[in-house]
């Protein structure tokens, strides 16, 4: 194959990945943006604020991850992910004795009578549900995130294709035009061959 044929077809292809990536980091940036806000917008509408660092209500060890945020509002996934494993979790342990809701459901209803114990389930109910909503925008958040991170890495490589697609461009147009691929010389001339007629002398 002709060098040059070799370095055109190579720089097509590039430019069609670097198109691609292109796209793709397009596509990326919108989730990244969309899934941002989406977060956002809905953790905000809950109006949950972070108690103040120095609250007795996160005194405790247990609660040590909930002081950087302390006074803040809820707004994103990390602070929501804070707030339901090391505020609403540990509350919820404490009110529950360590039983989950499905535990607490289980002996109210062997109890059916016990109206401390079915007050307890339902607020372990409204906790763990309250903490698993959190934990999924939390979830969300992380993948917007991620996102993001795809789509620079898209757009870098991108321009990477880019730039080696106009190398081979260039180069494409300074190799000469007989240069075969394998042996970087020009490809020998072919010799016609002519028919000799009979009885003509060697």
């Amino acid at each position: 194959m002709r060098r040059m044929t070799f370095d055109i077809l190579m720089a097509t292809a590039g430019l069609f990945l670097a198109l691609t990536l292109i796209a793709a980091g397009g596509l990326l940036t919108w989730a990244h943006t969309y899934i941002g806000n989406e977060v956002h917008t809905q953790l905000a509408a809950q109006q949950i604020f972070f108690p103040a660092a120095n609250s007795p209500a996160v005194a405790g060890p247990e609660f040590a991850a909930m002081r950087q945020y302390g006074g803040q509002q809820l707004t994103t996934g990390a602070q929501a992910e804070v707030y339901a494993d090391h505020f609403i979790a540990n509350h919820l342990k404490t009110i529950g004795g360590g039983k989950t809701y499905a535990q607490l459901s289980a002996e109210a209803i062997a109890q059916p009578k016990n109206a401390a114990l079915a007050a307890q389930v339902n607020t372990v109910f409204k906790g763990e549900t309250l903490r698993g909503l959190l934990l999924n925008a939390y979830a969300f958040g992380t993948m917007g995130m991620i996102a993001g991170i795809a789509a620079i890495g898209a757009f870098i490589a991108a321009a990477f294709m880019l730039l080696l697609s106009g190398l081979g461009l260039m180069h494409a147009r300074r190799v000469s035009p007989a240069t075969e691929i394998l042996s970087g010389h020009p490809a020998p001339e072919r010799i016609p061959v002519t028919a000799s007629t009979p009885g003509s002398q060697v």
